[in-house]
C-alpha cells in the first residue's frame, strides 16, 4: 500500500470510529436509566460498579469520539477505543456463551431481546472492525488533518551546522 494513502485511511478510520462512539454516547446520555439497566444486564459487574460504568460510559465515549473526530490526541483516544472495545467484545461474547437473551445496549436500549442471540455475531463483527480501526489508528504515525498537527507540529531538530550559525 503506497504511504499517501495511509493518512487517508487514517482520517476514514478517524470519522467511521469516532462518529460511532458520539452516536452511541448521545443516544444512550438521554436515558441514563437505561444505559445502567444495559450494563446489569450483562450480570459482569457488582451493582454499585455497573451504576457507575452505566453512568460514566456515555460521557466517555462521546469524549473518545469527538477526539477521533477532531484528531485530539488521536494515539490516546485509539488506544481508549480500543480497549472499550474490546471489553464490549467480551461482554457480548459472555452474554452470548452464558445463553443471555439481551439486547447489547451499544446505541441505548438494553435488556432483554428474544432475538439477541442471532445479533450478537454482527455485533461481535462490528466491533471487532472498530477494534481494528482503533489499533491502526494507534500505530500509524501520520492520522491525516486533525488538532493534532496544529497543536503539535514536528520541527525538525537543528544540525550541528545550524547551531553554530
Amino acid at each position: 500500500m503506497p504511504r499517501s494513502l495511509l493518512p487517508a485511511l487514517a482520517v476514514l478510520a478517524r470519522l467511521v470510529t469516532g462518529g460511532v462512539w458520539i452516536w452511541a454516547g448521545a443516544a444512550k446520555l438521554t436515558d441514563p436509566y437505561g444505559a445502567v439497566l444495559a450494563v446489569r444486564a450483562y450480570q459482569l459487574l457488582p451493582a454499585g460498579l455497573a451504576t457507575t460504568v452505566g453512568h460514566l460510559l456515555p460521557t466517555l465515549e462521546i469524549v473518545v469520539g469527538a477526539a477521533l473526530v477532531l484528531g485530539l490526541l488521536t494515539r490516546g483516544a485509539a488506544v481508549v477505543s480500543g480497549l472499550l472495545f474490546v471489553a464490549f467484545i467480551i461482554g457480548i461474547s459472555s452474554a452470548w456463551a452464558r445463553g443471555l437473551q439481551i439486547d447489547c445496549g451499544c446505541f441505548g436500549g438494553g435488556g432483554f431481546d428474544p432475538h439477541a442471540a442471532s445479533k450478537y455475531p454482527w455485533e461481535i463483527a462490528r466491533d471487532t472492525a472498530l477494534l481494528l480501526a482503533s489499533v491502526f489508528l494507534v500505530f500509524v504515525r501520520d492520522t491525516g488533518p486533525g488538532l493534532d498537527r496544529l497543536l503539535f507540529r514536528r520541527t525538525p531538530a537543528p544540525t550541528v551546522n545550524e547551531e553554530l550559525t
